[in-house]
């Protein structure tokens, strides 16, 4: 019986998720000459925006620093549900009819370089939607992200198996849990607590977040006013480079003054924080031991 023969790409993108979608755009537009897939180890579009469905998940980043320049974000909000940008990169996908790159249920088990003949041999897992568990390529671009798709970190918590209630993690969202009248810890106040709290705050009897340590909180609005005005003004490119290297200067002027004045901008942020809060809180909260940007 012959031996199959190993499919082989110049280029193999590794994920179909914000990452991996502009990647192979680059690639069908600057590169029309190389062959080239996108193997997306889970059955959707979106990474992590599809795997993530926790109550209130968003971009903490503007979207027009994350979105795509060669398709510009048009939703007003510029910081925005993940289902919109969900949307978003289905879109783009279906826009420019990168789906025909895409292979789902690939999931890259092992990927091994040879310097003889200059190849990287990928594994697949094997599934039924698997027709070649093995294929090459030269050049291989890893846009898989940095999270375990498949387990979040979860820490030990001495006597977590006699509670009576739920723990759950919000990569692994159920969808028939209810939370309306119940209390809720959550654990850690990064980016997805912050915008999870809020959301459970709405229907939750009480809702408590620990926090190892205070972090520093700005909040921002939901609409860029500005981007919106260029947007109506503007060619759909030109607003969008404009936008996003408007949102680059000031990100920087707010690094630049955070390193050199700390208290200044300490004073500032906090400032922020009363006019939210009022002046019944305690501030020990919202009050870190480090410098803004350490």
């Amino acid at each position: 019986m012959p031996i199959a023969e190993i499919p082989y790409f110049d280029v193999i993108i590794i994920g179909a998720g914000l990452s991996g979608v502009g990647a192979a755009y680059h690639l069908q537009h600057d590169c029309p000459e190389k062959t080239f897939v996108v193997l997306e180890g889970r059955g959707a579009l979106g990474g992590t925006w599809d795997l993530f469905r926790y109550p209130g998940i968003r971009s903490d980043s503007d979207m027009y620093t994350l979105g795509f320049p060669f398709y510009p974000w048009k939703n007003p909000q510029a910081i925005a549900d993940g289902s919109a940008i969900l949307e978003y990169i289905q879109d783009t996908v279906k826009t420019f009819y990168l789906d025909q790159y895409i292979r789902f249920n690939h999931k890259v088990s092992r990927a091994e370089w040879s310097s003889e003949t200059k190849k990287w041999t990928l594994q697949i897992q094997s599934n039924d939607h698997i027709s070649h568990p093995t294929i090459q390529c030269s050049f291989l671009f890893a846009c898989s992200g940095y999270y375990d798709y498949d387990q979040g970190y979860e820490p030990s918590f001495e006597g977590s198996e006699t509670f009576q209630g739920r723990i759950i993690h919000p990569q692994k969202w159920p969808t028939d849990v209810s939370y309306a009248t119940k209390k809720v810890i959550v654990v850690g106040s990064g980016a997805t607590a912050v915008t999870l709290v809020p959301e459970l705050a709405q229907q939750a009897a009480e809702v408590v977040l620990l926090q190892r340590s205070p972090t520093y909180i700005v909040s921002l609005p939901r609409k860029d006013v500005v981007a919106n005005f260029f947007k109506k003004i503007l060619p759909a490119g030109m607003a969008h480079s404009l936008i996003r290297w408007k949102n680059i200067f000031f990100s920087q002027i707010f690094y630049q003054a955070s390193r050199a004045l700390p208290k200044v901008i300490k004073g500032i942020i906090q400032k922020g924080i009363r006019k939210e809060l009022g002046e019944n809180f305690d501030m020990q909260h919202f009050n870190p031991d480090y410098k803004p940007w350490d």
